[in-house]
């Protein structure tokens, strides 16, 4: 693998590093997250999955002269219209890490009915090229949001989310699914997937019919 492509992950959240670099594994490529690399500063997030997807992964690719894949994703449930969305990850403010935010979401939805709780998770990825070249795909889960957090695997609101497919229907959180089954269902996992033909051709050269780029 030494001689094979380098691929940036424009983040610097582990846990979604790991499943990123999981989503990729069967690519010949090298993934290499901001950790392992010089400093970087990346773009201020806005209101708009794929802009701020585009952003980060462009910057990435620009500063660090490889390609770079990034995702933006949120968190959309019914009762707050649609909140907190793009700004998940700012939900309540710079201060709080995900436990709080995770408390502010379940006491914000305390007295809400059933509908209420309905929700999704939206995802969208990017793979941007040094010379400006760009591409984006977008995957999204729907389920509920639970009555308390629920497992230990996953990050952000993964605890309090209850995807409406997975092996059991309605049972388990997304913290409490295995990597694998989580990867299947999620909305990063079906962004990614979506994105791998592009990822192939843009990085690989291969042809978007190719097994290579057809592999997801």
């Amino acid at each position: 693998m030494s001689d094979s492509p380098l691929v940036v992950v424009a983040t610097g959240n582990p846990g979604k590093l790991a499943e990123l670099r999981a989503l990729l594994a069967e690519l010949p490529i090298r993934v290499a997250g901001l950790g392992e690399l010089p400093a970087l500063a990346l773009p201020e997030e806005g209101d708009d999955y794929a802009a701020n997807a585009a952003a980060k992964a462009r910057e990435a690719a620009r500063a660090l002269g490889a390609p770079a894949l990034a995702d933006d994703s949120g968190l959309e449930v019914l009762g707050l219209g649609g909140a907190p969305g793009p700004r998940s990850a700012r939900f309540g403010g710079a201060g709080l890490d995900d436990a709080a935010r995770t408390a502010l979401l379940l006491r914000e939805l305390a007295a809400r009915p059933g509908a209420d709780r309905r929700a999704r998770f939206v995802c969208v990825a990017a793979i941007a090229l040094p010379g400006g070249a760009l591409r984006c795909a977008r995957g999204s889960c729907a389920g509920r949001i639970a009555e308390a957090p629920r497992g230990r695997s996953g990050f952000g609101y993964d605890p309090v989310f209850v995807p409406d497919e997975q092996e059991t229907p309605g049972r388990f959180t997304l913290a409490e699914l295995s990597p694998e089954e989580k990867a299947r269902i999620s909305h990063r996992g079906r962004a990614v997937r979506a994105l791998l033909p592009a990822l192939a051709e843009l990085v690989l050269g291969a042809s978007p019919q190719s097994p290579v780029a057809k592999r997801s």
